[in-house]
């Protein structure tokens, strides 16, 4: 193959098929027709000799050649991006609607913050909040179902951290540990909070999918201990008002206390146990990495919630 004689538009349907992993949704994003793009990838894979793409239940897998070439791809196309249409975003101007998901207690937490900024800033903004009910946002950023994620997502980081062939962007905004909850005249806010009597409690335990069992318990059984759950909710929110109106106690992150709203029904006190960090992190697609209003978005994240969180995680 020469470079000379390439179509460089195959690379721009290359880079948008591995971007979207899907060659009908590469296809509405480019304003083709999907045989369209079908036919530009085989032809890249005639010039490149290699298959770059194969189909699977889900869209298509780039093969390792098609890995090492994408990243040199889009920083090439990036740039020409850049220079042919340079960025002239005025957010005062924009209208733009934005699909997030996360949490109850992290959006109770921040989306003020957030509402009123775009009242003062950005008032063709608009914001809808989809329910998070899993650790795994990624098939709903795939989909286009959600434009960014926020909340923990540990197994989805660590993997993202290692996969450069990700469409999937991500970046950390926090890092905070987790706590015991309990409401103020509960006997345990009285006393040391040991493993016997942390383990002779009822707990609350906060599930995005129901299951009763969680990172505390996996803690626990290494230790050779269990708890015993009594009850299982899927909302922080529920969680605080419930321990703050029973002797159950539970797990949080301490950022998050102030968001259950019951901060001057609950205490806190430090497990008698070792957790791993508890991390706030955004995920996007890389098909709104270089969207001006999706940057504006994610530079305010940036900027509101980081010296926020680190001032109710640091308060008592």
């Amino acid at each position: 193959m020469s470079f000379l004689t390439l179509d460089l538009n195959l690379l721009r349907v290359f880079d948008a098929v591995m971007t979207e992993q899907n060659l009908t949704r590469a296809a509405g994003h480019l304003a083709m027709t999907q045989p369209a793009v079908s036919n530009a990838i085989k032809r890249l894979r005639e010039s490149l000799g290699d298959e770059l793409l194969i189909r699977t239940a889900y869209g298509v897998k780039p093969t390792p050649r098609a890995e090492l070439l994408w990243p040199a791809v889009r920083q090439a196309l990036a740039g020409l991006e850049a220079a042919v249409t340079p960025e002239t975003f005025d957010v005062s101007k924009a209208h733009a609607t934005f699909r997030m998901a996360m949490a109850d207690a992290t959006a109770a937490f921040w989306l003020p913050s957030l509402m009123r900024s775009i009242e003062s800033e950005a008032p063709g903004v608009n914001v809808r909040m989809v329910p998070l009910t899993t650790r795994e946002p990624r098939p709903m950023l795939l989909r286009g179902d959600i434009d960014l994620a926020v909340g923990f997502f540990p197994g989805v980081a660590a993997q993202l951290s290692s996969d450069t062939s990700s469409p999937i962007r991500h970046e950390r905004l926090y890092s905070g540990h987790y706590v015991c909850v309990m409401r103020k005249n509960h006997p345990l806010a009285k006393v040391e909070l040991g493993m016997e009597n942390y383990c002779a409690a009822n707990h609350l335990l906060v599930s995005f999918s129901g299951r009763a069992h969680g990172l505390v318990d996996e803690a626990l059984a290494q230790l050779g201990r269990e708890r015993r759950i009594l009850l299982t909710v899927n909302q922080f929110f529920t969680a605080g008002r419930v321990v703050a109106n029973s002797d159950l106690i539970t797990v949080l992150p301490k950022h998050l206390i102030a968001s259950t709203g019951m901060t001057d029904a609950l205490v806190w006190r430090e497990l008698p146990f070792s957790l791993p960090a508890v991390h706030l992190d955004m995920l996007w697609h890389e098909r709104d990495a270089r969207s001006p209003a999706h940057k504006w978005l994610r530079k305010h994240l940036e900027g509101m919630n980081t010296s926020t969180l680190r001032a109710v995680a640091n308060s008592d």
